[in-house]
């Protein structure tokens, strides 16, 4: 900074530009289309904050990529991404968390923090190894984890029946009709009724006159 300060020395703490002036006639060098370009999505205002997935107006790639089936798709609806009407919970982890002789429950798992609510259904599933005898009562069960308790001496109690399956039911197919094979000894006898004319009815004599 100058010794003395006075406004012949005065000058800006950081550089500045000039502000753009646009629009001015062709002579400023930003007339006509004031630095826009020609007319499209880009000489609009606001080009510049459109989302990444905007196309233009066109509909999206990911509206026009096939859904895929199943509740672990996103675009499997009511149910939505990753989420299933049951909560699951394995042998593994109820080995891990209840002593033997334990009582399990949906409210003592939740208390265990093994699930998050009980207004929702609880499947037992047999992934891991099971060696404590447990009295378990829970809406659903999978065959293996079934196989694991009762091995381990414990005993399952289902808090709901569950629902039979209906069986879809398959369409009679029609009847097919076999289709005649026509061979060469059928088509020459065929061919020798059509040569043979048909013999003509005998004309009735009339009666002679007196």
């Amino acid at each position: 900074m100058p010794s003395e300060l006075n406004l012949s020395s005065l000058k800006p703490a950081q550089k500045r530009t000039a502000r753009k002036r646009v629009g001015r006639g062709m002579g400023s060098g930003k007339g006509r289309y004031a630095g826009r370009g020609i007319k499209g999505q880009k000489a609009r205002s606001g080009s510049h904050k459109m989302k990444a997935r905007f196309e233009g107006g066109q509909t999206p790639l990911f509206m026009r990529l096939p859904k895929l089936p199943g509740n672990t798709s996103k675009d499997a609806m009511p149910i939505g991404p990753f989420r299933t009407r049951t909560q699951g919970v394995n042998v593994r982890d109820l080995e891990r968390v209840f002593d033997a002789g334990s009582e399990v429950t949906p409210e003592v798992l939740k208390e265990k923090r093994l699930i998050r609510t009980t207004r929702i259904d609880v499947k037992i599933l047999g992934q891991g190894e099971l060696t404590k005898k447990l009295t378990v009562s829970t809406h659903l069960v999978s065959q293996s984890a079934r196989e694991k308790i009762e091995a381990a001496g414990g005993t399952i109690t289902l808090l709901r029946e569950p629902k039979e399956r209906k069986r879809k039911r398959h369409r009679k197919a029609a009847p097919q009709v076999e289709a005649e094979v026509e061979t060469p000894e059928a088509e020459a006898e065929e061919a020798a009724d059509d040569a043979e004319p048909e013999a003509e009815p005998e004309a009735e004599a009339e009666p002679e006159e007196e």
